[in-house]
């Protein structure tokens, strides 16, 4: 029997290999179709292509729920680079839920036994049915000896084997992606490839689960309002994971919360709170606050779930966001520009003259009181425009806390329709507006590193001075105005006159051949098809690049 399932291996992977190329296959056709104007019937509108992406989007999202765990948080993962992926298509991956059947209870008794031995004797009372069931693994209560009432994390059997296909087969993908002239400009999917394979076979070994967990319940060990389920070391290993059973109300579950006497603003308030001390004091956080991670005990207080997905800045970019804090804080676009381009979201050699601009349009709409409720997700939204298709590298820590804040934003509305994220985030804001929130001297490191700069540029003016001067008499000075709308306008208009120029020889080429076709000799209709096609690939790639300016202009013209 094991020599026919050997045998019957390679068949197997090779079927999952093709399967998955299927899909990719696929993928493309759509988004060639869909960037051909002639395919939309009454004209390529706006509004027409934004529908068109929203059904990609969620094809793109049922195929990855069939091809499984590994696609599944690929997905997860892809909705945190908005640079690589429109906006739509970010909003519906955030939202992927991998909701799964449970495997047969045998399967997870027998693992149980394989990873723990003699020590599943302490385990008395095992529930058959499982509480939820996931893409990695599922979920069952059980007690032990000790009485203590605790959850078991089982991972789904054979797990690692299938993951390993998967990434292969996404790592062939991503070079073949790569290596073309229009997909591969700007972007390292390559790179991404191996970033997705690290961070998902990490995902595997719960025992770095078990360590996030116990590290983010240190952080709330003072907060009786904030719990967290301890880690019950002795029967944890890379594929089990155990923790304590801390029931509650789901968080989303308002008539329930108010049954049970609680005041679901005050639930939103707290989980506010708790988070913003996770960004600002401790800088490790829960990247994944949607409904089925929170839920309320009985006293009111906020449970955390599910601690595989987690967040951590860096001392680096937390300085970085303080500074940015402070300039978003005072309406100054130039300097969060620049404080943007030391974090390394902005690209150092790029023209900053329309980042500025649409950095000082975001800033008025989203920071003038009265604030909107949706503040988080607003902000959030037009920051994804911004990155598609632009010098922007937003790093992934940060796409993770404006993903995790707007989650948590749409749980405290639902929870309490007057809530406001940026009205309780102001006291936890203050210590980096006046500091980088790492000591009370760093206000004075900055004043003397402002006033360091400025004596520097101070020193500089004099022989700046005379080397104009020297030039101006040597007749070699000149002044350059550079208008940032005319010239990006006059591109556009230049590249719209060679794509009109290629479409009328397009036009003659067509016309050229079907006289030949018509006449005595048709093989000779191959010599203006043969021109037509290099002619072709520049008319396409010039509506590629009319596209992306377009693009550009449209959010300009609706911050406007």
């Amino acid at each position: 029997m094991s020599r026919v399932v050997s045998m019957l291996a390679p068949w197997r992977r090779a079927v999952r290999a093709l399967r998955i190329w299927r899909a990719v296959v696929v993928l493309l056709a759509f988004l060639w179709w869909d960037g051909q104007a002639w395919t939309y019937a009454g004209g390529p509108t706006p509004e027409r292509r934004e529908q068109r992406q929203q059904q990609r989007a969620r094809w793109l999202t049922r195929e990855l729920l069939e091809l499984g765990s590994a696609f599944i948080k690929l997905g997860q993962l892809l909705s945190a680079r908005p640079d690589v992926l429109p906006a739509g298509w970010v909003a519906e991956l955030a939202d992927l839920q991998d909701k799964v059947p449970a495997f047969p209870f045998d399967q997870a008794q027998a693992l149980l036994e394989e990873e723990l031995g003699a020590r599943c004797a302490e385990i008395i009372d095992l529930d058959v049915e499982p509480l939820g069931a996931a893409s990695l693994a599922q979920v069952h209560r059980a007690s032990l000896r000790s009485g203590r009432q605790v959850v078991l994390k089982i991972q789904r059997p054979g797990l690692e084997s299938v993951f390993r296909l998967d990434l292969e087969v996404m790592q062939q993908v991503a070079a073949v992606l790569q290596r073309h002239p229009q997909w591969g400009r700007g972007r390292d999917w390559v790179a991404i490839a191996q970033e997705c394979r690290r961070v998902l076979l990490r995902e595997l070994d719960f025992r770095l689960e078990a360590q996030h967990a116990a590290r983010f319940r240190q952080q709330f060990l003072d907060e009786s309002r904030i719990r967290v389920p301890g880690v019950i070391w002795e029967l944890s290993t890379r594929r089990v994971l155990c923790l304590d059973y801390l029931p509650g109300i789901k968080i989303n579950d308002r008539s329930a919360l108010i049954q049970a006497g609680i005041d679901p603003g005050e639930v939103a308030e707290i989980g506010a709170a708790s988070y913003l001390q996770q960004l600002v004091r401790y800088g490790f956080f829960h990247a994944d606050p949607h409904p089925g991670n929170l839920a309320v005990a009985a006293d009111g207080a906020l449970i955390y779930y599910d601690f595989g997905m987690m967040g951590q800045l860096s001392e680096r970019l937390r300085r970085r966001l303080g500074a940015m804090v402070r300039a978003a804080a005072s309406r100054d676009a130039a300097a969060l520009v620049e404080e943007m381009q030391a974090a390394g979201v902005i690209a150092g050699d790029v023209d900053v003259g329309p980042v500025r601009r649409l950095v000082r349009l975001m800033l008025r709409d989203a920071l003038t009181p009265p604030f909107s409720a949706n503040v988080i997700d607003k902000l959030s939204g037009d920051l994804y425009e911004l990155v598609y298709g632009q010098p922007f590298r937003l790093p992934v820590e940060m796409i993770f806390v404006m993903r995790a804040l707007s989650t948590f934003e749409g749980v405290g509305r639902s929870l309490d329709p007057g809530f406001s994220l940026v009205g309780i985030a102001k006291p936890y804001l203050l210590p980096l507006m006046t500091s980088s929130g790492s000591g009370s001297n760093d206000l004075f490191n900055e004043l003397g590193r402002q006033v360091g700069a400025l004596s520097s540029r101070a020193v500089g003016i004099p022989r700046r001075l005379d080397e104009s001067l020297e030039r101006l008499e040597q007749g070699d000075l000149q002044l350059q105005i550079r208008m940032g709308e005319s010239d990006r306008q006059f591109r556009r208009m230049v590249t719209a006159q060679h794509s009109i120029g290629q479409s009328v020889l397009l036009g003659g080429l067509a016309v050229a051949a079907a006289l030949m076709g018509a006449s005595a000799r048709p093989l000779w209709a191959l010599l203006p098809l043969g021109a037509a096609v290099p002619v072709g690939m520049g008319w396409l790639k010039l509506q590629v690049k009319l596209r992306k300016d377009a693009r550009l202009e449209s959010l300009s013209s609706t911050q406007h």
